[in-house]
């Protein structure tokens, strides 16, 4: 009987218990023993292993985090530090790997692969910065989560004529602020690497006022700040000197939490059962992805060398949608 062993590691993701299910139950069912690394990689090299059953996993797909828990390891970044991850691998008689996490998650995964073990990857980021799938797992809570939040504060905001800069996660890709931004109908977003163009900002938020507009909404992205200051107070200042009086909300770990949604509950289950077939049918040193709706395997190497980028097309609604 091949025994597989599941880890969440690097930042959680709403959605990642449906795959620590997903992986438990349809491993058992294949006929494997299943694993549970806890705390991810730190865990896996202090030999924090449990044996999981179909009840262990009961009830967990509704619940935010991760029941295996999380941790992020700077030993593991060194080749010692994966051979001792692997010792205790071998130790347990271990014959395969699904790992359940970011970019620097995989980055480790395929660590593990090129020292000859079997390890199937599974993207979980809220950013859907990982490149060569279209979704990552998380993505779409975090984004409903940012949504209620929006809509709360239009709100407030309409009942004061008022302008608000909301901030939300992504340092490097702006994923989360550009879809948002455009699902919640922001008059402006910020994302990381833009130039901020200080009159242009001030003249956009004096002529939506001057419109009628009830509101000014800013969305930006946290990758936007400088060394110095954060985007929120760049934004808050401009705002200031334009004559306004505006407010902040700052969304941070609150878009990490939360019951998972429908999609990364179903997301969770596909990548999980697409992960333990990979490693059951030796397809491993690979990272399960979404294309088309469909689930593919992308090699490792491909997924470290690959950038995701933001969909153009996407990119050009923003603009014209705001106004």
């Amino acid at each position: 009987m091949k025994r597989i062993a599941v880890l969440t590691s690097g930042g959680d993701a709403p959605g990642m218990n449906a795959c620590v299910r997903a992986v438990t139950r349809y491993g058992i069912a294949a006929g494997a023993e299943v694993y549970g690394v806890r705390r991810g990689y730190a865990g896996l090299m202090s030999n924090d292993i449990i044996e999981l059953d179909s009840r262990s996993v009961g009830g967990i797909i509704r619940q935010g985090g991760t029941i295996l828990m999380s941790a992020r390891c700077k030993e593991f970044l060194e080749e010692e530090g994966q051979k001792k991850a692997l010792e205790v691998l071998n130790g347990w008689g271990i014959g395969g790997l699904v790992v359940i996490g970011g970019d620097g998650s995989l980055r480790g995964a395929n660590a593990l692969h090129k020292l000859g073990f079997p390890v199937v990857g599974i993207p979980a980021s809220i950013d859907n910065d990982i490149p060569k799938t279209e979704m990552a797992i998380g993505v779409d809570t975090a984004l409903n989560t940012i949504l209620d939040a929006m809509d709360k504060i239009k709100d407030t905001a309409s009942a004061h004529q008022r302008a608000f800069i909301i901030e939300v996660m992504g340092r490097a890709h702006g994923y989360l602020a550009l879809m948002a931004g455009i699902a919640g109908g922001a008059e402006l977003v910020v994302l990381p690497r833009t130039i901020l163009d200080k009159d242009m900002i001030m003249q956009e938020v004096k002529s939506a006022f001057l419109r009628g507009k009830p509101h000014f909404i800013i969305i930006a992205a946290e990758g936007a700040s400088t060394p110095d200051k954060s985007i929120t107070q760049i934004l808050m200042e401009y705002i200031t000197e334009a004559g306004h009086d505006p407010r902040s909300t700052v969304l941070g770990h609150v878009q990490r939490g939360g019951s998972p949604s429908c999609y990364d509950r179903l997301l969770g289950t596909r990548f999980g059962a697409a992960a333990v077939d990979a490693i059951i049918t030796g397809k491993t040193g690979v990272m399960i992805g979404i294309k088309g709706g469909e689930m593919v395997t992308v090699d490792f190497d491909i997924v470290s060398s690959g950038k995701s980028e933001l969909c153009a097309d996407i990119l050009e609604l923003a603009e014209p949608l705001s106004h």
